[in-house]
């Protein structure tokens, strides 16, 4: 009986040491706010050991045989933009990032770096794109990103910005590759606006917030431009075309209405012979040509017809 309940006491161990090390995992990506550091336990990093504590002390021991000059070492300041990123003996100090303003270091055993917060700019260079519909276009990008955690900026990664901006290259290439080239053209807000949350979405780990995307220029192939030229000429000339048939149009119509007016008034007519006339003399022409009127003819077509009945 003693052997089996030793047995499950065995087992139970197995099954629960999983489910704890699962628990530690999950406090230190809370805390680091990236992926665990299986290698240290957490008594191993509060206690920095029998050695850690020696160097420590004899540290101590040397500012303070060293005064005055040891202030000059010891005492650092970052800028109101800075932070510092304290490490003592290879591990991160607690209490995160120092700064702005004046801190204080042990020498030979602390190292700091120093992490700039300022908005920075990146301009990606012009990438070879394929769009859904099987067109080829250079696009340049530029991001505007900056340092939001720089403890995580230094502990997660090796160099935020440098990887921050080739994850800007491949983002671009991979955004543009599913949109058509109509979309591309015309509808850059969107683009950026994905590509934006995109970035965001990881480099969050990293410790970088990508605050703005934006495409700068769209280069399509000389072929394609000369196409589109064309189209777009074509497009031109046939609305000029559908304008110059609806005023003819149009003309036709105001011209068959004053017709109207005029042959329902002879002195209309008339008016506009002498209209005519005017406009002629003012020309400066050697030759008149005065049209007749008809109204003249009236009275011997009227007295032909007479003795015509007769």
């Amino acid at each position: 009986m003693q052997v089996a309940e030793n047995s499950v006491k065995q087992r139970s161990d197995i099954f629960i040491l999983p489910s704890m090390m699962n628990q530690r995992d999950d406090y230190r990506k809370t805390i680091i706010g990236g992926s665990p550091r299986n290698s240290i336990s957490d008594d191993a990093e509060n206690d920095p050991g029998l050695c850690g504590t020696i160097l420590t002390a004899l540290s101590w021991v040397l500012v303070v045989f060293t005064l005055p000059f040891s202030l000059c070492v010891c005492f650092k300041v970052v800028q109101e933009y800075e932070r510092a990123v304290i490490f003592r003996l290879g591990r991160l100090l607690s209490g995160g990032a120092k700064g702005p303003g004046i801190f204080f270091i042990l020498p030979c055993i602390d190292c700091y770096a120093r992490v700039d917060l300022r908005t920075r700019t990146y301009d990606v260079p012009p990438q070879e794109v394929l769009t859904k519909d099987s067109v080829t276009v250079s696009v340049d990008a530029v991001v505007y990103y900056r340092v939001s955690n720089a403890t995580i900026s230094i502990a997660n990664v090796e160099n935020a910005h440098h990887s921050t901006r080739l994850l800007a290259q491949t983002t671009l290439r991979n955004t543009l590759g599913t949109r058509p080239l109509h979309e591309i053209l015309s509808d850059r807000d969107a683009i950026s606006s994905t590509m934006q949350v995109t970035l965001d979405e990881a480099t969050d780990a990293w410790g970088i917030k990508v605050e703005r995307v934006e495409i700068k220029d769209v280069r399509l192939p000389v072929q394609l431009q000369r196409a589109m030229a064309a189209e777009a000429e074509a497009a031109r000339e046939a609305r000029a075309k559908v304008i110059a048939a609806e005023g003819e149009q149009k003309a036709s119509r105001a011209l068959r209405e004053a017709s109207e007016v005029i042959g329902d008034s002879p002195a209309a007519l008339q008016l506009r012979y002498l209209q005519t006339l005017n406009t002629i003399s003012a020309e400066k022409n050697s030759t008149i040509v005065f049209p007749l009127p008809i109204d003249l003819l009236t009275y011997f077509m009227r007295a032909s017809e007479a003795a015509a009945k007769k």
